[in-house]
Formats: C-alpha cells, sequence, structure tokens
C-alpha cells in the first residue's frame, strides 16, 4: 500500500509555488482597492492547490495509460514517477486524482455560494481543461496546446478567480498584471517539451515544440522571457503598476544565465530551470504589490 509520502509525491508539491503565486497576485490586487477576508483567502489557495495537486496526477495517470510515458521515458529519470517509481498503481493514482477533484469541488462551490458567481464559471472552464489535458476523447496537450492552456489557467483563471473571492468582479488591471507570469509558466511546460523532442516525436505525440522545430523552439523561448520583462516595463510606464513593479528586473541575472545555458544545449533539468525563473519573478513581483499597498 502505498504511504501517506508516496501520495504527497505524485502530486509533485514542489510544482505547488506556481499555484501559491497566481492565487496571491489576484488577492493583492484586490487588497490594494480595500479589505481583504485573509480566510476566504486561505481557502481560495487551498482549493487551487487541490487543482493543481490534481491535475498532475491525472497528468501521469493518462500519460502512462497512453503509452507516452514509460520506464524509458525522460520524464520517469527526472522526477519520481509514481507508476515507474513503483510508488503507486494505475489505479490508486486515479482514486487519488478523483479525490483531490472532488475536494477542489467541494471549495469551488463554497467560494461560489458564498463569495461570487463568478468562481463558478472560472472553475467550471479551469475544471474542465484539467481533465481533458490529457484525458480522452480530446487529450489536446498532444496537440501542442499545452502551453496556451497552462497560460490562461495560471494567469487570468486563477488571477481574476482569487480576485473575484475578494470583490465579486473581475478586474482589467489584474488581468494585465498575470499576463507575464502566465507566460512564464507556460514557458515551463514548453522547456519540458523543448528537452523531449525527440522522445515525444517517437511515441508521435505534438508539441509546439516538434512543430516549430529546435532553431525556433530555442527563439520562442528566449522571447517570451523577453517579452515577460518587457510587460513589467510597459505597464509600469503605463501606470498599470506602480515602480515597485521594477523589482522584478533583480531576477534578470537569472534569466539572462539560463537563456546562455539554452543556447550551449537544453539541459536536462530545463523545466526545473525555467520553474525556478519563474518562482523568482513570481515572488518579486508579489513583493512589489505588497510594498505599492504601503508606500
Amino acid at each position: 500500500m502505498p504511504t501517506l509520502k508516496d501520495y504527497v509525491i505524485a502530486t509533485r508539491p514542489w510544482s505547488l509555488s506556481m499555484t501559491f503565486i497566481s492565487v496571491t497576485v489576484g488577492t493583492l490586487v484586490a487588497w490594494q482597492e480595500g479589505p481583504v477576508a485573509w480566510g476566504w483567502y486561505a481557502l481560495t489557495l487551498a482549493g487551487m492547490f487541490l487543482f493543481h495537486s490534481a491535475v498532475n496526477v491525472l497528468n501521469d495517470y493518462f500519460d502512462t495509460r497512453y503509452g507516452v510515458d514509460q520506464a524509458d521515458s525522460p520524464t520517469a529519470h527526472y522526477r519520481p514517477h509514481p507508476i515507474f517509481a513503483g510508488l503507486m498503481t494505475p489505479r490508486q493514482l486515479l482514486l487519488e486524482a478523483l479525490l483531490l477533484f472532488a475536494g477542489t469541488v467541494a471549495i469551488g462551490l463554497t467560494l461560489a455560494w458564498a463569495r461570487s458567481w463568478w468562481v463558478l464559471w472560472i472553475g467550471l472552464g479551469g475544471f474542465l481543461a484539467g481533465i481533458f489535458y490529457t484525458a480522452g476523447p480530446v487529450k489536446y496537450k498532444y496537440k501542442a496546446l499545452g502551453e496556451l492552456s497552462v497560460a490562461l489557467m495560471w494567469g487570468p483563471g486563477m488571477v481574476e478567480g482569487a480576485y473575484a473571492v475578494q470583490r465579486n468582479a473581475l478586474s482589467w488591471r489584474a488581468l494585465w498584471i498575470c499576463i507575464p507570469f502566465g507566460v512564464l509558466v507556460a514557458l515551463v511546460i514548453f522547456a519540458n517539451n523543448f528537452r523531449d523532442m525527440d522522445y515525444d516525436a517517437r511515441q508521435k505525440v505534438r508539441t509546439l515544440g516538434i512543430l516549430l522545430g529546435a532553431r525556433a523552439s530555442l527563439a520562442v523561448y528566449v522571447g517570451f522571457i523577453t517579452a515577460a520583462y518587457l510587460a513589467i516595463l510597459a505597464m509600469v510606464g503605463l501606470q498599470v503598476l506602480s515602480p515597485w513593479g521594477l523589482l522584478v528586473f533583480l531576477s534578470l541575472p537569472k534569466a539572462v544565465s539560463l537563456v546562455r545555458t539554452f543556447f550551449r544545449a537544453v539541459p536536462d533539468a530545463a523545466d526545473a530551470m525555467t520553474a525556478q525563473l519563474d518562482t523568482l519573478f513570481g515572488a518579486l513581483l508579489l513583493a512589489g504589490l505588497v510594498l505599492e499597498k504601503f508606500f
């Protein structure tokens, strides 16, 4: 029988920092406009942690079921794969995903009823996107649409949802602020697919990296990192963000180092290294929003 630790490992808890940042960005934008109910923020965060974990678990289940993940796949080498590492059976993994989704739905319905019906519609879109990311008949991850979906879920979806919990409305400002971070989250998926192009091609999986090719993929990777910083600069210039938003440029050395690494060769830890940049960028964005509240 799997241990509690096995169930936790299957959720990939190290990836939850991205969800924390998205939910907190939306909440901090609301906080700048008035009081925030921090208890509801905590419940929103818990619900999104369950959702993110459920998508991760279900992704491993269907990737294995459809033969995309195998014992010799890159994924099984770069992190503990719950099935190929012998931690869980496919049935146990599916059951965990269903329980996590059930918790997500329970919290989402509570937030929709008590705080804002916007949560219901945003949550429904995210729920369907999370399931059909790898589940049939859609399986859009295998059709080069994974990056777009992730950018929308960890950008407008989570940020606007968290804002709506506090304000029972949507926010143009929150929408603009979330875009560069959502793009960087999507680049984590893109980096993973970029690294695995040869393997995915053998599995007859279409990813954005395969469609673009290695040279164009590198250009897209560098271009979107650059665009994220330029977007922050533009938002400061347009007063969507205060000058405190320029704190994100403290992460620029990390970005430059990452780009240089990719130009030499796509590293084995491409997705993890991109996630580190994403987390640093997001943490600095949060710091800027907090400082904007007080100064």
